[in-house]
């Protein structure tokens, strides 16, 4: 059996209709499960990564755990993991853990803790998601219009529903053990770029506009603490060599292209309409 933390987000609810329709044995844990959201056979239980102890029940039988970074305890976690007989981990961490790991330091922490978990594991560092669009959909749909700093830097934002389907590989597949992937869409796209994709999609002009760096900061700290504020700015700013690298690994373990943005664009459009 396959149990998967946040089944209800977005890549968790994907990623457990992906393994439901391979035949796969699936519990969904979430804070609020909802069965009307499962496919039909899955196994929902109510587990919160905040509260180890909570998932001792949801975990008993499961072979296999994906696991999101959350929670102050990893290592709480990796033991009630094992108690409930995990033999194997996919976490799904971030690309900041490997190329700013002091900033990203909740998922480096949890990454330190899966690898010396005695646990078999496959790490999963994607790069920025296309669903972040999605706050752009307010001031799409009533002023035709998308804010954002660092309007022309490019960055390869990777498809939720491709994150979806390399965890889904990786957990039928024991031969990932021990690796790290770098997950990223197929291109560099730039917020001024995706802005008039969506704009295209839509078939109306889609006007962006530019935010200082202190603008998009005050914004930011509303729902992100100030750490992750400032590597996330940088990142859009500022990015490495090797976080605008165009990673091969979801080409190599999909045997296909990741989709592009303008895919996930179509996909959504009913969001921005």
């Amino acid at each position: 059996m396959i149990a998967i933390t946040g089944a209800t987000g977005n890549v968790g609810r994907m990623l457990v209709q992906e393994l439901a329709a391979a035949g796969e044995q699936v519990t969904a844990l979430a804070r609020r499960p909802s069965e009307a959201e499962m496919p039909q056979g899955v196994q929902y239980r109510q587990a919160d990564l905040a509260e180890p102890e909570s998932l001792r029940p949801a975990l008993d039988g499961a072979g296999a755990l994906f696991l999101l970074v959350a929670g102050e305890s990893p290592d709480d976690i990796l033991d009630a993991a094992k108690t409930g007989g995990v033999r194997r981990i996919v976490l799904l961490s971030s690309q900041g853990a490997g190329t700013r790991p002091q900033t990203y330091r909740h998922p480096a922490v949890f990454e330190e803790a899966v690898r010396r978990s005695g646990l078999d594991w496959t790490i999963l560092r994607p790069s920025g998601f296309d669903s972040n669009a999605f706050a752009w959909a307010q001031t799409i749909r009533s002023q035709r219009t998308a804010a954002a700093p660092f309007g022309d830097v490019g960055l390869p934002t990777i498809d939720p529903a491709d994150i979806a389907e390399v965890a889904a590989a990786v957990l039928r597949d024991e031969s990932h053990a021990g690796r790290t992937y770098e997950l990223t869409g197929p291109a560099l796209t730039s917020p001024r770029q995706r802005a008039q994709v969506i704009g295209d999609v839509l078939g109306v002009p889609v006007r962006f506009v530019e935010q200082t760096r202190e603008e998009a900061r005050a914004q930011m700290l509303r729902f992100m603490p100030e750490p992750v504020v400032e590597g996330t700015l940088a990142i859009l700013g500022e990015p490495t060599a090797a976080e605008q690298r165009v990673s091969p690994d979801v080409e190599q373990i999909l045997g296909r292209e990741p989709r592009t943005f303008a895919e996930w664009a179509a996909r959504n459009i009913a969001a921005f309409g």
